[in-house]
């Protein structure tokens, strides 16, 4: 089992920066790939960013490639999400996952354990 709570989440205006992170426990954080998703009002979850297991490799977004970064330290069991340039439709609450693989990418049935979410808002 993983554990995984997010926080860093609140409200900022368009243009303004965020950084989320998500605390691990369980079983061994660094044989996990993690992913931050996210779900918007009367939306489906969406994929975000995503990390390998040595943080070497990263996927990103279209929406949000140039503008977020995802990062990871192992020896705090912790993975991070750096929002830049924030816009209204980033508004949403966000989501950590962990996949018990190397890597992966986009597909959220590869990951086994979610956090409960945090709430990031962004006003115009």
């Amino acid at each position: 089992q993983v554990q995984l709570v997010e926080s860093g989440g609140g409200l900022v205006q368009a243009g303004g920066s965020l950084r989320l992170s998500c605390a691990a426990s369980g079983r061994a954080f660094s044989s996990y790939a993690m992913g931050w998703f996210r779900q918007a009002p009367g939306k489906e979850r969406e994929f975000v960013a995503s990390i390998s297991v040595s943080g070497g490799s990263t996927y990103y977004a279209g929406s949000v490639k140039g503008r977020f970064t995802i990062s990871r330290d192992n020896a705090i069991n912790t993975v991070y999400l750096q929002m830049n340039s924030l816009k209204p439709e980033d508004t949403a609450v966000y989501y950590c996952a962990a996949a018990p693989r190397d890597y992966s990418r986009s597909h959220q049935n590869e990951y086994d354990y979610w956090g409960q979410g945090t709430q990031v808002t962004v006003s115009s």
